[in-house]
């Protein structure tokens, strides 16, 4: 008898899938899958129009849907008391920190009750304070009335500050549609743009956009010029990415001088610039792109700064290059690269260099005056800690932006005067139903893995924990890109804390905590390491008493799912429960399908197994779909949004539905798909805390404290 039966009682029978024999070839390897039906022909129309999803697949979808609530319907009061919990922690009149450019200073401001925030302005004073009259330029949240989903992604004001453009999606495809307002009338102008990424460039003249236009197969294809008042079709392509395997981006350089056109498929980069008084010249090539070569462009005074890993340079140097000639054979090292030491970003201002840099898993910023090479570096005292730069849109001031926050402490804000080194708190994040960090306790601790690797865990826990293995634990991981979660305070996460749970992040390989080795030695035929170390990390956890077997609650979402789906096939003994958000489960059919969205960009990550057949064969060997078997899994409870074009909806419905066929004694399985949303799930301040509550009140109903 499994125990978990014990814990989950629903009148009704799980959704049992059809199972429809299909057998894809690729070369001399092949997939079956029973539940590859799943799987919408008519994929690229649903992105677009949910209602088109075929009427069977639909129907399974809302079985589960009904399953899953049914199963949790005696946590219906628990969950309200989460959202009212999380909810009281916000506050509803919130609003950013401006951010001044010329004579204005922009920011973004929530009312009371609004899921969706108002973009406002407030004009600059003669003594550098602000007006205290505010000028709303968009409402975001009467746009969201108007459809069942609404992401604002994009809004940017022209230079001369006469128009807003922004950005919106309206089924969670992440196809944009590009508006442009005219901020004296209060309306719309006529032109549309569709099809669009969320990235857009102004041209210093404010006549014209520089966009991005995405495929029928939702890939960033061209780069092109949209002058106002012409019509979309006329639009000029500047750039087109021929290369299925590279995607699109756009950036601009701290001086507004440049915009860049960023080519990319996660080991390799490739940039163009352009000079936004000229929009319609050809783009300027910085270095041609070279394999495994990545580098990412700035520019001040005639000069780029270029921060790259060429040359062996494996955490990223700092190199520069004259304007004129930009090319590899210009670069000239400015800050040498040091090994363990990850160069992330970098920011310039008149006059000063400032990156943002990573060590054994803390950050810190290094600020550079380039009239005297001199260096010193902005850190804060903590086991654990999160530090990032924050934008600003004036070039020609000595202050930087900064935030901060630990796993215990709330947000702050700083503006920090690169000259004379003085930090002056501009917003801390404000909880109105009270918080006391010293309530809680952070540590980092190291979990050492079979090959001899030490894995950084940050930890947070109310004081007074006993640390006898009683305690339940949320271990929350990622592993892949070279993404690093960082240890950042969350008011979510209070509703376990307070609740008796440890939670943990573990900064595992695949991740780059600890540099850029960390990432590529789990990257591609290395991959399964990731999921040895999140073992590794949840067993030192039982063996330090932070917990015990059975009480850990592995969570991740999309390349975090494929990491808890595959420690559950690995180790299921160790967890008593799985939360997976839009996890990328299904590795071997999407990484063989190339229709898909992101799957060509992808193969760098993880292989290519229509054509290496020993990518292929390393796939296979721990893609957590195909790795199903008849073994004594916890309980699951995983997400999926209908219209996510980077995980399918389809990946953990065919898993949930092979679990219930191959495992059907173990469990149980849960599948909550959002219909009208994509891999961010529902959006909104408020709405959002919905799927956080019932991901929380699984946790807590499997630890016994429902």
């Amino acid at each position: 008898m499994n125990p978990a039966s014990k814990i989950f009682t629903s009148p009704l029978a799980a959704p049992k899938a059809v199972k429809r024999k299909h057998i894809t070839q690729h070369g001399t390897e092949h997939i079956e899958d029973n539940y590859f039906w799943l799987r919408a022909q008519n994929w690229q129309e649903v992105m677009l129009a949910p209602e088109a999803l075929p009427a069977d697949i639909r129907t399974h979808l809302l079985a589960e849907n009904t399953y899953c609530d049914d199963a949790l319907a005696d946590t219906k009061g628990l969950q309200k008391t989460l959202i009212a919990e999380m909810r009281a922690r916000i506050r509803e009149d919130d609003e950013d920190v401006p951010v001044e450019d010329g004579p204005y200073a922009y920011f973004s401001a929530y009312k009371t009750g609004s899921e969706h925030p108002v973009y406002a302005r407030r004009a600059v004073l003669s003594d550098d304070g602000l007006s205290k009259t505010t000028e709303e330029l968009l409402d975001a949240e009467a746009l969201a009335r108007q459809c069942d989903y609404f992401d604002l992604g994009t809004i940017a004001h022209s230079p001369d500050h006469r128009l807003l453009a922004y950005a919106v999606d309206r089924q969670g495809s992440e196809y944009f549609e590009i508006r442009i307002k005219n901020l004296k009338t209060g309306e719309d102008l006529p032109d549309l743009i569709v099809s669009a990424s969320d990235e857009f460039i102004w041209c210093a003249d404010s006549a014209a956009l520089v966009w991005v236009w995405r495929d029928e197969n939702n890939r960033p294809r061209e780069v092109r010029v949209h002058k106002l008042g012409a019509a979309i079709q006329s639009d000029t392509p500047i750039y087109r990415e021929e290369d299925e395997g590279f995607f699109l981006s756009l950036g601009q350089t701290s001086d507004k001088r440049f915009i860049l056109i960023c080519s990319n498929d996660h080991s390799t980069s490739e940039v163009h610039v352009l000079d936004t008084q000229s929009p319609n010249a050809t783009p300027k090539l910085i270095a041609p792109r070279t394999r495994d070569m990545e580098y990412h462009v700035d520019h001040a005074g005639a000069t780029f700064y270029i921060l790259s890993n060429a040359d062996g340079a494996e955490d990223f140097k700092v190199v520069t290059a004259p304007e004129a000639t930009p090319g590899r054979e210009h670069w000239q090292d400015l800050i040498a690269p040091k090994n363990g030491v990850q160069r992330l970003s970098q920011r310039l201002f008149q006059g000063y260099h400032v990156r943002l840099e990573r060590e054994n898993a803390l950050p810190r910023i290094i600020v550079r005056d380039l009239k005297t090479g001199t260096e010193h570096d902005i850190h804060f005292d903590g086991d654990a800690y999160d530090l990032d730069l924050e934008p600003l849109l004036d070039f020609e001031t000595t202050r930087l932006r900064f935030s901060t926050s630990s796993p215990a402490g709330p947000e702050q804000i700083y503006d920090y005067d690169l000259h004379t080194r003085k930090r002056t708190v501009r917003k801390t994040q404000d909880i109105p139903s009270g918080h006391n960090p010293d309530d809680y306790s952070v540590e980092r601790i190291m979990a050492k893995t079979d090959d001899g690797e030490q894995v950084p865990v940050s930890l947070v826990y109310r004081k007074g924990l006993k640390r006898d293995g009683s305690a339940p634990l949320l271990l929350y991981g990622y592993g892949s890109y070279g993404i690093t979660i960082p240890a950042a305070f969350s008011t979510r996460r209070l509703c376990l804390l307070d609740r008796g749970f440890v939670y943990a992040i573990a900064h595992i390989r695949g991740g780059s905590a600890k540099g850029h080795a960390w990432y590529m030695a789990a990257k591609g035929a290395g991959k399964p390491k990731t999921f040895h170390d999140f073992i590794a990390v949840a067993q030192i956890l039982i063996d330090k008493g932070y917990t015990a077997e059975k009480r850990i609650i592995a969570m991740g979402g999309s390349a975090g799912g494929l990491l808890v789906g595959a420690a559950m096939n690995m180790a299921p003994e160790l967890f008593g429960g799985i939360i997976a958000a839009v996890p990328f489960v299904d590795v071997l059919n999407t990484m063989s399908d190339e229709t898909l969205p992101l799957t060509p960009p992808e193969w760098p990550e993880w292989g290519n197994p229509c054509e290496d057949k020993t990518a292929f064969a390393n796939i296979a060997s721990y893609s957590p779909y195909d790795n199903v078997a008849e073994r004594t899994y916890p309980p699951l409870l995983a997400t999926a949004g209908l219209t996510d074009p980077r995980v399918t909806y389809w990946e953990p419905t065919k898993w949930v539905a092979k679990l219930r066929e191959v495992a059907p004694n173990a469990g149980p399985y849960f599948l909550k798909t959002e219909m009208h949303a994509g891999h961010g799930g529902a959006t909104g301040r408020f709405e959002g805390l919905k799927t956080v509550a019932l991901e929380y009140a699984f946790a807590l109903k499997v630890a016994g404290l429902s």
